[in-house]
């Protein structure tokens, strides 16, 4: 293969995963804007799936891509899987879930600043409701079937319990050690149950 022929595949394959990007924006824009959706990490995933199976459909009718071999066309619709997952990650989840979006948001609301010792009133009292945050993350458990509602009780699921488990072991095996927090260097949050405080009797 001369090198004009290595550069027009290589073209050919930028140029279409530029059709895809732009797929992919106009799908999750229509979805996001116009379609229900039920947990945001999930259905952005599902959007780019979508994009990327329009996108080939599109530039593989249209022979654009023709040139190609199988294996590269493969490759090609990897590396916009990967994309899509990097953008649903990245983007939509991260502004859904981001805390420290959060608190800039919040300081730009409140005139640029917020007293130290009052953050935690602002976490507990305006963060959670204002987001929601019971209702989303517990939406999410659910569509994901690792916990499930008994009557006004909540609880694990078997698959819930095994990620409950390996999250912990995560934790505790692979977070930093030695992590800042604020001014000192701790290993806190690879166990954070570690100085369990009494039940306030909430189980069922």
């Amino acid at each position: 293969m001369n090198e004009a022929t290595t550069m027009n595949k290589l073209w050919r394959a930028v140029s279409a995963t530029m059709v895809f990007v732009a797929m992919l924006l106009l799908v999750y824009g229509v979805h996001a804007r116009f379609f229900h959706v039920d947990v945001v990490l999930y259905d952005a995933l599902l959007d780019g799936v979508l994009a990327c199976i329009l996108s080939a459909a599109v530039l593989w009718r249209g022979r654009w891509l023709a040139m190609l071999g199988g294996f590269e066309k493969l490759q090609l619709a990897a590396i916009w899987l990967l994309l899509a997952y990097g953008f649903a990650i990245s983007v939509p989840t991260v502004i859904d879930r981001s805390l420290s979006f959060y608190i800039l948001e919040k300081l730009q609301q409140r005139g640029g600043g917020i007293q130290l010792a009052r953050l935690d009133e602002v976490f507990v009292r305006e963060y959670m409701p204002e987001h929601r945050l019971v209702e989303i993350r517990l939406t999410e458990q659910l569509a994901s079937g690792t916990v499930r509602l008994d009557g006004n009780c909540v609880r694990l699921t078997q698959r819930g319990q095994h990620l409950a488990s390996f999250s912990r072991y995560l934790r505790r095996n692979f977070l930093p050690r030695q992590r800042l927090l604020m001014s000192d260097y701790s290993d806190a949050l690879t166990d954070p149950f570690r100085h369990d405080r009494p039940s306030p009797g909430y189980e069922c």
